[in-house]
């Protein structure tokens, strides 16, 4: 099928720009074709008439998103790079073709580019003139994305572009993440690099891998792969709010062994599922107290086998990421044939109960049971131990901080992030954060001891350091007056529930006097993420007016 003629389209960036009008046209003219890329996900639905609409093509196929008019997308230059970066896959640790892009990009530009051993990616630009004595400054953010999606929506994140559209003042993506963590920070330090007539110092972009599973590429940075005397982290996700420390992290695995057996004679299986949580960062949004999937379904099915003697375990399944609140899971359990009808309606019960607790955070809780093919259980001892051990070990936040410089800011907290079970075994993943490092230990500790007492293997990975406020920051001072200064308001300057690769650079450069900031997101690590498309254009403004007031060296 041909592709419908857009010669005389204007083309900025490889995007064609198109109005509606042209758009019913093509509609009219190609009915089958776009039909056919409607029935197979390719084509977004039509907005009002004062949108415009890009096509590009990739592999022969259409593909629609929906976007603002070039006049509100600003800055213009940001949106457009980060329009270029969302048709590259970047799955954490698949970044293979971002980071051959960003190599291309920057020596295509005569720019000094370096790709480090583990895949970091350095561009450097020099001082414009006059500002050849400032302090280098290094504008650091993460290329790779955490990969979520609604359940009914097929997409592969190895091969596929993120399909964007404009809800309002909102940025989101069609039933995935949209990937603005953080490349919307990759975006605005491109947009640097590219930009014409500003005023700084030299600076150093730097682009690091796998952030999200283990942040590798800081991990395995050298120490003079960076040169700078300032470092802004554009890995935030609120305007108006500074960041000054971060909490460290570690992850805690969990298994079970068991042998299957068959359900005695007369049992009837039963599934459960349980979707539309909220969910979030695992970090940054574990102070709004929402749902976890795993400690509710876990909930369920320990107050079943403690009402219903002989109840048996065959599978349960929530959780994808460890930086992440579960949204979504199910359960299948298998019970006395006379007792089903008394299981659904405990389940019944339940779901009311639940939404009742979680009435403000989760108002679109799904919850379904349903009969389910018969088959192996998980042996009784260690189906209960598990039960036992989920329904024991700590969620959510466990110390708030003590500084009172930090507001109240959440210290220590844990989620538990998946429960898979197999043939033989239940693999479990728990994320712990805090920012005093003895606390950490503490609360990994804590949840050693319910999973060992239950039974269980358990292992604790090395994880990453905390970033300590720096009360003589000179960086962090420069950032509140540039910011009083354009908006009349003073910013928030706070710490951070979460892990930033800071807190590795505190580490390996401690002479770097370091910021983060960045755009508004919401529901990051989610399909619901999004960008408040008017704060780019603040932080925008306000990274210039710190990049020309750098200090001198």
């Amino acid at each position: 099928m041909a592709i419908p003629a857009m010669s005389n389209m204007p083309l900025i960036n490889n995007v064609f720009i198109i109005s509606a009008a042209k758009v019913n046209k093509i509609f009219e003219k190609q009915e089958g074709f776009f039909g056919n890329l409607k029935e197979n996900g390719y084509l977004c639905t039509r907005k009002k008439k004062q949108q415009f609409y890009y096509i590009r093509t990739v592999c022969y196929k259409l593909q629609f998103n929906n976007i603002m008019s070039n006049n509100e997308l600003k800055p213009q230059t940001v949106f457009e790079q980060f329009a270029k970066i969302n048709q590259i896959p970047r799955p954490s640790k698949h970044e293979e073709q971002m980071i051959e892009y960003l190599k291309n990009w920057g020596e295509s530009r005569g720019l000094d580019t370096r790709v480090d051993s583990v895949g970091n990616v350095i561009i450097r630009k020099p001082a414009t003139p006059g500002y050849e004595d400032r302090a280098t400054t290094i504008l650091q953010s993460h290329m790779d994305m955490v990969c979520d999606k609604l359940v009914d929506i097929e997409f592969d994140f190895n091969h596929d572009a993120i399909q964007t559209y404009i809800d309002g003042e909102w940025l989101k993506a069609k039933g995935t993440t949209l990937g603005a963590d953080d490349g919307i920070g990759c975006a605005i330090e491109l947009a640097i690099l590219d930009s014409q007539g500003l005023e700084h110092g030299p600076i150093e972009c730097v682009f690091t891998r796998d952030e999200e599973t283990g942040l590798t590429g800081a991990e395995g940075m050298k120490d003079d792969f960076m040169t700078g005397d300032y470092l802004i982290n554009l890995d935030s996700e609120d305007e108006g709010e500074i960041f000054v420390s971060c909490a460290g992290g570690r992850n805690t695995q969990a298994k079970f062994e068991f042998k299957r057996e068959e359900a005695p004679a007369g049992f009837f299986f039963l599934r459960g599922q349980l979707k539309g949580l909220v969910g979030g960062h695992s970090g940054d949004d574990i102070n709004k107290r929402r749902a976890n999937a795993i400690k509710i379904l876990g909930r369920f099915i320990f107050q079943t086998m403690r009402r219903y003697d002989g109840t048996r375990l065959a599978q349960f399944h929530s959780g994808k990421l460890h930086n992440a609140i579960p949204r979504d899971g199910e359960f299948i359990i298998a019970v006395p044939n006379d007792l089903k009808e008394n299981v659904r309606a405990d389940w019944n019960v339940f779901a009311a109960e639940v939404e009742d607790e979680f009435h403000v955070t989760d108002t679109q809780m799904q919850w379904h049971m349903e009969s389910a093919e018969a088959e192996t259980v998980i042996d009784t001892q260690v189906a209960r131990q598990f039960i036992w051990a989920l329904q024991a070990v700590d969620n959510g936040i466990y110390a708030i901080c003590q500084d009172e410089a930090l507001g109240g800011m959440v210290e220590t907290s844990s989620n538990i992030a998946s429960v898979h079970t197999g043939d033989s075994e239940i693999n479990i993943l728990s994320s712990q954060r805090s920012n005093v490092m003895s606390n950490l230990d503490n609360m990994c500790a804590t949840i050693q001891a319910v999973f060992e007492l239950a039974g269980a293997k358990v292992v604790s990975s090395d994880g990453y350091p905390a970033w300590k406020m720096r009360p003589d920051s000179k960086l962090t001072r420069l950032a509140v007056e540039t910011y009083r200064e354009l908006f009349k308001k003073d910013p928030i300057v706070r710490g951070i529930h979460a892990g930033l690769e800071c807190g590795l650079f505190s580490e390996r450069y401690p002479q770097l006097d370091m910021v983060s900031f960045g755009p508004t997101l919401r529901f990051v690590h989610t399909p619901d993420e999004r960008l408040h498309i008017p704060t780019v254009q603040m932080v925008w403004d306000h990274l210039l007016l710190i990049l020309k007031n750098i200090p001198k060296k």
